[in-house]
């Protein structure tokens, strides 16, 4: 496939096509006989999510897998982040992919060691390498066979396990994933000082710990507070310390890091809503830092559940969203022009309350409509 959607008449249809519709073009026959439409169609797509997942690939030469390894590949910032954390001698990913945190992650190593069961994928990332310039051992196999049969030792080991069903829509248990990690664990840890491990941000943090030993790291990772992805650090030191580091990329705020545990014994203090309102971002509602994080700003909760915090004078530097905000009837805000509607532990979702209120989305101002202590109640920004 690779040689000849490089040819230049190919690739310059392409290109031409770029913002052309993909179903009418999917209908069209091929003006190449060497190269199908589905083939053509497949690299527009593969651009497109280029441009906007990994732009460092709009390069003359680069090939782009189906539209599931484009969809399962992480982001070129979440791998940027995690290649400023690892580094060492020789490093092996183990679910290579279509190589996007291999190729960020090795940076930083000498020995690279690819190995991925999918021939066709792996040939492709291996046209890419030599396109970008970075070398690597590509070993097409599958993982059980590559660790049953392997004497090397790594600084460290990385996997992005897959779905067994990728009909499914949530992965909430680790036997859910192929590889399942605690099959292969020992030998793991066996053959590397380090194993990083990426898992969706649908993962429960308690369930992996319970279920996960060697745990001596969690970084959940949002983008612009969505957060992409759950990735588990396993050492065989010895240590009953679990660091958990909340990140939101691309919004200027700072980590929050805490110990795994520390939530247990944390309480918070209660109040109705003061001057200023203080959302935390997504990172950290993953991570379930409720109480420590109230804890660590000096803010007070409105309700256990809200998870929303206030305060009289403003703090900044807060990893989250700080809005100056009054407590409001419901009379008040009927009908009232176009608001950012949040709902938090509230009867009714954003939809409901629009229709209910005739309320328009957009503007500047916010609506939270959520609970204290005291019951329900509506806040609006000032």
């Amino acid at each position: 496939m690779g040689s000849k959607l490089l040819n230049k008449e190919v690739q310059n249809y392409i290109n031409a096509n770029l913002k052309t519709d993909l179903h009418t073009l999917l209908l069209k026959k091929s003006p190449f006989p060497e190269v199908s439409m589905q083939e053509i169609v497949q690299q527009i797509k593969g651009k497109q999510v280029a441009e906007k997942k990994f732009s460092f690939l709009l390069k003359e030469g680069i090939l782009f897998p189906p539209q599931l390894n484009l969809e399962q590949s992480s982001s070129e910032k979440t791998a940027l982040y995690k290649s400023e954390i690892l580094k060492g001698k020789k490093f092996i990913d183990l679910t290579s992919g279509f190589g996007i945190d291999a190729y960020y992650l090795s940076r930083n190593f000498d020995d690279i060691t690819l190995v991925e069961q999918n021939t066709s994928l792996l040939n492709i990332v291996e046209n890419n390498w030599n396109v970008l310039g970075r070398k690597a051992k590509f070993i097409n196999r599958k993982l059980e066979d590559f660790l049953n049969e392997n004497t090397e030792h790594f600084d460290v080991i990385y996997l992005d396990p897959a779905r067994r069903d990728e009909q499914k829509n949530k992965v909430f248990l680790l036997e859910d994933l192929s590889p399942d990690i605690l099959e292969i664990q020992e030998k793991l840890c066996s053959i590397s000082d380090l194993v990083v491990i990426k898992l969706s941000p649908l993962i429960d943090l308690k369930y992996l710990v319970s279920v996960l030993p060697g745990i001596t790291r969690i970084d959940v990772i949002a983008l612009k507070n969505d957060v992409k992805e759950v990735v588990v650090f396993l050492s065989n030191e010895n240590t009953d310390k679990i660091i958990c580091n909340c990140v939101n990329l691309e919004s200027g705020e700072e980590t929050f890091t805490f110990r795994f545990g520390e939530e247990e014994t944390a309480e918070s203090e209660y109040s109705e809503p003061e001057k200023y309102i203080y959302i935390p971002n997504h990172s950290i509602l993953k991570a379930g830092a409720f109480n420590l994080i109230s804890l660590k700003f000096g803010l007070k909760k409105l309700h256990p559940n809200s998870h929303l915090y206030t305060s009289s004078e403003k703090i900044e530097n807060f990893p989250g969203r700080i809005l100056e905000m009054e407590s409001v009837d419901s009379k008040s805000i009927k009908k009232k022009g176009q608001f950012n509607i949040i709902a938090k532990n509230y009867p009714l979702k954003p939809e409901e309350i629009k229709k209910k209120y005739g309320l328009k989305d957009g503007g500047d101002q916010y609506l939270i409509f959520t609970q204290s202590k005291k019951g329900k109640i509506i806040l609006k920004s000032v």
